[in-house]
């Protein structure tokens, strides 16, 4: 008897030990849900065994735990923690999507950002870049850049090297109105177009408006680009920059006043000069530098009421010496000195959370200034120009209910412009030359409605009502119209109305949701332009003239259509779309044959205003997610002019339509990021163009021994097709998932395969038979400038202290 108890006893604790001893396998794997990338050195802790670990570099994890209820916990820094309970019945694979964390306000701030957030969300249509997709643009020379990431959109390109600026779908660059916090920019790059001038860390958000134009902007007629400062909503300081060899950066964003006042500030500067010898030997004798700075202010009074104050300064100076002869000017080289001082004041109340009212003061100073040194000796001409512009807005917003909200307000804008002085400095060979300034006024009324009358259908309709005034002093000049010689003119007094222009301008926006991943989009937009720029090149250096218009240049207005068909496929992880669209315009301005208005007086001799009409289709795809992510797309489009003058000398291409400069029938743009794993991410950057439009002399004859080119047709050849491929690799390090200092390393080259892209055509005399196996018997010849003959390497280490 005794013996089967022993024996019952040692039965039973066997199975008891088994049954202690039955373990399962607990697995995770941990991405970060905005890539669907893995995490590595993710923490994660699990009670009550107190156990747990860390992600291995493929975001993975695995324990052997015994039959029980668990609570599990993942962590990562700037994360938000991941908590889930489990029942370890069995072995178990669990996938964990991390989200990342945004900074802990105190609810007083909090309450501001909503606020706000809710005014500031763009308007159907836009095309919008926030933070996040700004960090992923490929970096152009060590860093993001706005203007970059804009041409990987479709219809939207730039001019090449040395460009300045964007043209969008066919438009000049004085045709997209280019706001950062609602004050104008009207010299928005650095070094010859490879950067634009804001301040690339300040930057919260970009939108686009190339169709579906709201109603409260007004002033161009091709489209909006919208550039927003980050406000600084923060309760801890935080520094961030950037050391590289093209430029550095740094940026502080810290409290001042618990709860009330907050900054956000940063700046940047390029020394570059001695870079560009390596780039190509042309430009030996080239310098460039540049710096910008953007403070942003934010106080907050009451619970609704936010001020905001957002200052702004740029500032390059380049030397060229392309071009050394100018209006009887005999230079050793041409220098640039272009500076922007802008500043934005915005006060916002809200009166619920339904209904808000912001005004808005803006005033910007833009000085571009030229000066030639004199050969042989030191003196230097300066020729300096200016635009100043101030505007208030006021602006109220409603939202109704869930498918109703609208928006009205006024605007008022004042320009004046001084088109150009010359100081000969100590010379003498040239004579001082002051042009009266122009000041005028442009007065604005609006309103924006949208509605939802469906889950399927979106409208968004708008009005814009400008009044436009030049006033004196003015000298209205009469002239021959056969001889050009002047007959007399008529004297206006300082404030006195010279000429008005109305306008009117209906906006219409439809979207219309055919499926659950279709969508059909429609839009109409009339818009008018009183501001432009004329100049000779594709790039308003050296002798552009901003001009308002008066009783000889007429406004710029322009009708466009657009109809797009959108559709996200592979389960929403792919965006394509195809879009069509047509612009007629009026009173483009261009230059008349053979003009030359550089200090012209009565600029209204040198320019005519003509018909042009612009049209394409454009195609994208987009795959946002994934270790392969990226955008490509392909645009055919053709932008024409056509001049309407009677007068034979007037005539441009004897008033038949001809491309703009701006004219590319083919332009593909390609994105390509690959992100191998946490620490490493390459991106590829390949853009290909039609070439641009240039005008081939159709004829040549001889004056004293010297053969002169004779020009009839404009734009009646095309340069040899422009395409480029640019890499960057960014390389972050450091395990340690809790450190405060957090640094990568961004390496770029731009124009991998060294093509030599040309940038302009000039003739030349020939000296006896040099090169006579190219131009044969040519009496002059034909050369091409190219300014990006090899790679352009930089390397930046950027860093985030909190």
């Amino acid at each position: 008897m005794k013996s089967i108890n022993y024996f019952l006893f040692f039965f039973a604790l066997f199975n008891f030990s088994v049954v202690e001893a039955q373990e399962y396998a607990l697995s995770f794997e941990v991405l970060a849900e905005a890539t669907g990338l893995p995490m590595d050195d993710a923490q994660i802790a699990i009670t009550p065994c107190a156990c747990g670990g860390i992600t291995n570099s493929q975001g993975r994890f695995s324990i052997s735990l015994p039959e029980d209820n668990y609570n599990v916990t993942v962590s990562f820094i700037g994360f938000q923690d991941y908590r889930l309970q489990i029942n370890l019945n069995e072995s178990k694979i669990i996938t964990v999507q991390m989200v990342e964390q945004e900074e802990q306000l105190s609810e007083v701030v909090v309450q501001a950002k909503r606020r706000l957030t809710q005014i500031e969300t763009p308007q159907m249509g836009a095309l919008q870049l926030d933070a996040k997709d700004l960090k992923k643009i490929p970096a152009a020379i060590g860093e993001f850049d706005v203007l970059r990431g804009m041409t990987l959109v479709a219809g939207v390109n730039n001019a090449g090297e040395i460009s300045n600026g964007l043209s969008v779908r066919g438009g000049s660059l004085d045709q997209n109105l280019l706001l950062y916090d609602y004050a104008p920019v009207f010299n928005p790059t650095h070094l010859f177009g490879l950067f634009s001038v804001f301040t690339p860390d300040m930057i919260s958000s970009v939108d686009l408006y190339r169709a579906n134009i709201p109603a409260r902007y007004g002033g161009r007629i091709t489209s909006v680009l919208d550039v927003k400062v980050e406000n600084p909503y923060t309760e801890k300081t935080r520094l961030s920059g950037g050391l590289g060899l093209v430029s550095s950066r740094l940026s502080l964003k810290t409290p001042l006043v618990k709860d009330k006042l907050m900054l956000n500030v940063g700046v940047r500067a390029g020394l570059t000069g001695f870079l560009l010898p390596l780039v190509s030997e042309r430009l030996k004798d080239t310098k460039a530098n540049f710096y910008d700075g953007t403070l942003k202010l934010l106080y907050l009074p009451t619970e609704k009421d936010q001020v905001a104050f957002t200052g702004f300064f740029t500032k390059d100076f380049y030397q060229l010496d392309l071009i050394t002869q100018i209006q009887n000017i005999n230079a050793r080289n041409n220098q640039y000195d272009f500076q922007t001082l802008n500043g934005t004041l915005n006060w916002t109340h809200t009166f619920d959370d339904e209904s808000s009212l912001r005004n808005i003061f803006v005033a910007s100073d833009y000085t571009p200034k030229t000066i030639f040194p004199e050969r042989d000796n030191d003196n230097e001409i300066v020729y300096e120009a200016k635009i100043n512009y101030l505007s208030f807005i006021s602006e109220y917003l409603k939202k109704v209910n869930d498918k109703w909200d609208y928006y009205g307000g006024i605007q008022a804008n004042q320009y004046t412009i001084s088109p150009g002085a010359l100081d000969p400095g100590n010379g003498n060979s040239i004579l001082p030359v002051t042009l009266d300034k122009e000041t005028s006024y442009e007065m604005a009324v609006y309103g924006n409605l949208n509605w939802n009358p469906s889950e399927r259908l979106s409208i968004s309709g708008g009005l814009r009502f400008n009044h436009f005034v030049f006033v004196g002093p003015y000298e209205e000049a009469t002239f021959d119209e056969n001889t050009g010689n002047l007959l007399g003119s008529t004297i206006f007094g300082k404030g006195d109305a010279v000429k008005t222009y109305n306008g009117l301008e209906p906006r219409l926006g439809a979207n219309l949701k055919l499926g659950a991943n279709t969508s059909l989009k429609a839009s109409y937009a009339r818009t008018n332009q009183y501001l432009q720029n004329i100049y000779n090149t594709t790039t308003p250096l050296p002798t552009s003239r901003w001009k308002t218009s008066d009783p000889h240049i007429k406004p710029q207005s322009s009708n466009t259509y657009g109809l797009g068909l959108y559709k996200n496929i592979a389960d929403n992880t792919i965006e394509i779309g195809i879009e069509g669209y047509y612009r007629d315009t009026e009173n483009n301005l261009t230059y008349k044959p053979g003009a030359d208005f550089f200090l012209e007086e009565f600029l209204e001799r040198d320019v005519v205003q003509a018909k042009g009409e612009a049209y394409g289709v454009e195609l994208s795809f987009k795959k946002p997610k994934g270790k392969f992510n990226g955008w490509m797309n392909y645009t055919y489009s053709r932008s024409l002019l056509r001049s309407q003058n009677e007068k034979l000398a007037d005539r441009v291409n004897n008033n038949q339509w001809y491309p703009s400069d701006f004219d590319r029938p083919h332009v593909l743009n390609g994105t390509i990021n690959f992100e191998g794993d946490k620490y490493n991410t390459w991106s590829f950057n390949f853009t290909a163009q039609s070439g641009r439009p240039y005008t081939v002399a159709n004829s040549v004859f001889a004056l004293e021994d010297i053969n002169v080119p004779i020009f009839i047709e404009r734009n009646n050849a095309r340069l040899r097709p422009y395409h480029r491929l640019d890499f960057s690799w960014k390389v972050k390090y450091g395990r340690n998932p809790n450190r405060k200092w957090v640094g990568d390393w961004t390496f770029t080259i731009y124009n991998v395969y060294s093509r030599r892209n040309p940038f302009n055509l000039y003739y030349s005399q020939r000296q006896g038979a040099v090169d006579s196996d190219v131009f044969l018997g040519s009496p002059l010849g034909t050369y091409e400038l190219s300014v990006m003959n090899s790679p352009l390497f930089a390397v930046t280490y950027n860093f985030v202290f909190d």
